[in-house]
């Protein structure tokens, strides 16, 4: 499940877990509503653990969204998956900012926007 709110004019997507939830299906739900709130900046949240299709679908929606340069972060406690995203990333041309904290991450995303 993915559930969003706007928090200090920083569009919060926080991924739950969604039993069933196709990598795709998730990837498109993060990406349009990106795209709805544009210009506004996006951090995508994820739990402890986080399954590879989740960090599939973070990517892949960062890619469907890049041309838009709206800037998108992923807050995750998760240092495993923090690497990974890290390097999937860099591997479609860097550019994504990942946080291990939340409130960092929109802090950051706010004072960038700025």
């Amino acid at each position: 499940m993915l559930s969003h709110r706007l928090e200090n004019g920083v569009l919060v997507l926080t991924v739950e877990d969604a039993p069933g939830l196709r990598e795709q299906n998730l990837a498109a739900l993060i990406s349009d509503l990106v795209h709805v709130h544009d210009p506004t900046p996006a951090v995508v949240v994820l739990g402890t653990v986080v399954p590879d299709e989740v960090i599939e679908a973070v990517v892949e929606a960062y890619r469907r969204c890049r041309r838009s340069d709206v800037l998108i972060s992923v807050a995750t406690p998760s240092a495993p998956a923090r690497r990974t995203l890290q390097a999937q990333a860099a591997a479609q041309g860097g550019g994504l900012v990942v946080h291990a904290r939340v409130d960092t991450a929109v802090r950051t995303a706010d004072a960038t926007a700025a």
